[in-house]
């Protein structure tokens, strides 16, 4: 589990998980990586990646033996500011620049550690929104399966970008842009299990946009949107979607919304494409910034960075809707990664 170390976390939080009830306990703190606001697991290398949200960002790779994280080296420089999330595809590391406004593929040794300095791909464009879209800002960047592209969502200009990976440089070129309704600010994405929807989350509006995937071409088309707005936020105040996350059998997703701190369940039944609310409960917490599925799909672990804690719930597996079922203090709560 992450957090942000200037929010007063302790840095990555390792924990054991109950396999009879999803508790969570704590084993471990490592705190040689500032700001790890977002991490990935390579499960097949036995490897932890760990950005640090900072100016400027950087990211460190840890062996992962248990509760044990072993630095992999010194933290690496990405080459741009405030690295939000990042991805593993094709042997590199892809890091999404906010601050900056780009993406960074970083090359991997046979071990997994950082090997070698980042390729940037500058983003441009703006957006409506004069206090969050003056500039690009780079949110996510996901490597689709089979390693033929790589898709980049904007918050700044409202658009995801797909990338191919370039053989001869290691980086990133642009193959197409996919505009999304301006003054959205597209901030996090999920494919369904089928491999051909996608679902983009808004942050500045709270949306839900459906789009159509062709791998082949490397298409991504908007189909739909779907409100996520069906709990007010508190007076005076907005709401921010965070993340989205989609059931491994492709019956549900779930929605986390800042401001009014719910989570969201969405129905699939009528069929990918025609996401349906059907329910709405509390985080547990307070700002919820992430939320991951368990592998057998029966509970939810929710990141709620203000309150400082990570919650868990109990997936009812007809309905989808999520029953609290515990907490574990974890000062400035920003991502959970399960192995």
């Amino acid at each position: 589990m992450g957090s942000y170390t200037s929010g007063g976390g302790r840095g990555i939080t390792v924990a054991a998980v109950d396999p009879a009830d999803g508790a969570l306990t704590p084993v471990a703190v490592v705190d040689t990586a500032p700001n790890p606001a977002w991490l990935a697991l390579d499960r097949r290398a036995g490897v932890l990646y760990a950005v640090s949200e900072t100016d400027p960002g950087a990211v460190t790779a840890f062996r992962a033996d248990g509760p044990r994280l072993t630095p992999l080296g010194p933290p690496v420089g990405v080459g741009g500011a405030a690295p939000t999330h990042l991805g593993l595809t094709g042997g590199r590391l892809l890091t999404a620049n906010y601050a900056s406004g780009s993406v960074s593929s970083l090359p991997l040794a046979s071990d997994g550690a950082v090997d070698g300095p980042p390729v940037v791909l500058a983003h441009h464009g703006s957006g409506p929104d004069p206090g969050r879209q003056e500039a690009p800002h780079a949110h996510q960047v996901v490597g689709v399966p089979g390693g033929r592209w790589v898709l980049g969502v904007d918050l700044g200009t409202d658009s995801v970008r797909v990338c191919a990976p370039d053989p001869d440089t290691g980086g990133l070129r642009v193959h197409g842009e996919t505009a999304l309704r301006a003054g959205s600010g597209p901030r996090h994405l999920a494919f369904h299990p089928d491999g051909e929807v996608v679902y983009v989350l808004h942050e500045l509006t709270p949306q839900l946009t459906v789009c159509r995937w062709d791998s082949a071409s490397g298409v991504l088309e908007p189909l739909a949107e779907v409100a996520v707005d069906t709990d007010p936020a508190p007076e005076g105040g907005r709401l921010h979607p965070s993340v989205v996350s989609v059931a491994a059998d492709g019956r549900f997703l779930w929605v986390a919304v800042r401001g009014s701190d719910r989570l969201l369940t969405l129905s699939l039944e009528d069929g990918a494409e025609k996401p349906r609310v059907t329910g709405s409960v509390g985080c547990g917490g307070v700002w919820p910034r992430d939320v991951v599925l368990d592998a057998p799909g029966r509970r939810l672990y929710v990141a709620n960075e203000w309150s400082g804690d990570v919650t868990w719930f109990d997936v009812d597996p007809q309905t989808g809707t999520p029953h609290l079922a515990g907490a574990l203090e974890v000062p400035a709560a920003a991502c959970v990664v399960l192995d």
